[in-house]
């Protein structure tokens, strides 16, 4: 078994900041790409940021240049630095990883979500 727990979410305003953390736990050999989707009210899930293992990063169009994504590997950490917030970033947050588990089986796991809620 595997758990992928998000934290961080909340309410931010329009030009502030907020970190989501998303921490991954359990049956875990290695862990190999992450990333964060976000799902707003009414619309599809949507990638907002996906690293490597080897920390190569990319980002949505519509993140970039505000939101940074990084990860701590020995600790099964991601984080997804959100700056220059705006309203249309509220959604709910996903945490996503792809990963070998203690079986050797490689599977993809999703967090159950953090809502972040953006006033403007």
């Amino acid at each position: 078994q595997v758990q992928l727990v998000e934290s961080g979410g909340g309410l931010g305003q329009a030009g502030g900041s907020l970190r989501l953390a998303c921490a991954a736990s359990g049956s875990i050999f290695r862990i190999i790409d992450m990333g964060w989707y976000r799902q707003a009210r009414g619309n599809q899930r949507e990638l907002d940021a996906h690293i490597t293992s080897g920390g190569t990063t990319n980002y949505a169009d519509f993140v970039k240049a505000r939101f940074t994504i990084s990860r701590d590997n020995a600790k099964n950490t991601m984080y997804l630095q959100m700056n220059s917030l705006k309203p249309e970033d509220t959604a709910v947050y996903y945490c996503n990883t792809d990963l070998f588990d203690s079986r050797g089986n490689r599977r993809d796991y999703w967090g159950k979500g953090t809502l972040v809620t953006v006033s403007s």
